[in-house]
């Protein structure tokens, strides 16, 4: 089987077993790799994500380690070169009398400095966040074959499908947004009328219906979306052509997709903050001593090495937790998208044939 077909537009093909009868033991399904290929239990999802992550933990760790620690890397150089070129201003408006007013032609270099990292933050996050999403189907599409891959060739074919998912999780939020800002604007407009009529009562119950109607619309439209940038990679679908591939799987499984999505974002997070707060302790225990010596009124640089050790500690753990809560949820999206498949277009045979294919080649 070629590395990219088998997974794009819908498979039929006969469905595993054969005609029961006495003594009849229904076959097992093959299972080439982290998963078997038919129809999948929430357990046989959560299992082949950790087998994925057991497998294939040096594409998978090493690309969101690259990701994530690059990026945090190159945000700490932005703040320090920022601070090496302002120092004067921040510690003239640092050191300010009490009451002194700081002029704006002072804090102005400031302030957009500390937005343009800011902002280059938020887009490294993006780009950061975009790759590993393409990185975990990626990695998916031969670990559900069993086939072995290198961290060249995850990189290489996942960056290839960064444009197209950005495009995808942006437009899926464009959409999110639309019924948010309409009845956010009714409930905005009800509040606003009902101050200037001096009665509480309406902008109290535009405030619940409008928190009422707001969840729910913005949880469905995220579920019916959720498969689509595991469609980008899998399929080499566009963004709408995504989007429509991901309503069309979800449909009559909404709650099922919802509830497992859940239980892997649950996960995820939870295993991120047990990750993360030991290296919240190592932080402040390592300020402790500084803290201990440091007299009543200490100076800018205890200050400043306090708050370093802290900052890198915590900025480690971060990472190390970011790592682990974006990677797991996206390999159980990516097994709900295949479940899907198997489910409504009978993958399962197919995918067989191709592990098959593979051995024998």
């Amino acid at each position: 089987m070629a590395q990219d077909s088998g997974w794009g537009g819908g498979y039929g093909g006969a469905p595993y077993g054969g005609a029961p009868g006495w003594g009849w033991i229904p076959p097992q399904a093959p299972r080439p790799g982290v998963i078997p290929l038919r129809p999948l239990q929430v357990s046989d999802i959560l299992s082949g994500a950790l087998a994925t992550v057991g497998r294939y933990w040096k594409q998978l760790l090493g690309i969101a380690a690259t990701l994530y620690g690059g990026a945090a890397v190159l945000v700490g150089v932005a703040l320090a070169v920022l601070y090496a070129v302002l120092s004067d201003r921040i510690h003239t408006i640092v050191d300010a009398p009490e009451g002194d007013d700081v002029s704006w032609h002072l804090a102005a270099p400031l302030v957009f400095s500390f937005l343009g990292v800011v902002v280059g933050a938020v887009l490294l996050l993006m780009v950061s966040g975009a790759m590993i999403y393409a990185t975990c189907a990626t990695v998916l599409q031969e670990a559900v074959l069993g086939r072995a891959t290198t961290f060249g060739a995850v990189w290489r074919k996942a960056w290839s499908r960064v444009p197209s998912v950005i495009g995808t999780v942006f437009l899926s939020g464009l959409i999110v947004m639309i019924p948010l800002l309409v009845i956010g604007g009714a409930a905005a407009a009800i509040i606003v009328w009902s101050v200037n009529q001096d009665s509480p009562a309406p902008a109290i119950v535009a405030g619940v219906l409008g928190v009422l109607a707001l969840v729910p619309a913005a949880a469905w439209l995220w579920v019916l979306f959720t498969l689509a940038p595991a469609t980008v990679v899998f399929e080499h679908q566009g963004p709408v052509g995504a989007l429509r591939r991901s309503a069309a799987l979800v449909r009559g499984a909404w709650w099922r997709t919802f509830g497992v999505t859940l239980l892997g974002l649950a996960i995820g997070g939870i295993a991120g903050y047990l990750i993360q707060v030991p290296f919240s302790m190592l932080g402040m225990f390592s300020s402790l001593p500084l803290s201990v010596t440091a007299h009543n009124d200490p100076t800018p640089a205890q200050v400043f090495a306090e708050a370093a050790g802290y900052l890198a500690f915590a900025l480690l753990g971060q990472t190390l937790s970011q790592i682990v809560s974006a990677t797991f949820p996206q390999l159980v999206t990516g097994l709900l998208y295949v479940d899907r498949r198997m489910r409504t277009e009978d993958l399962g045979p197919v995918l067989a044939e191709a592990a098959t294919r593979d051995v024998t080649a």
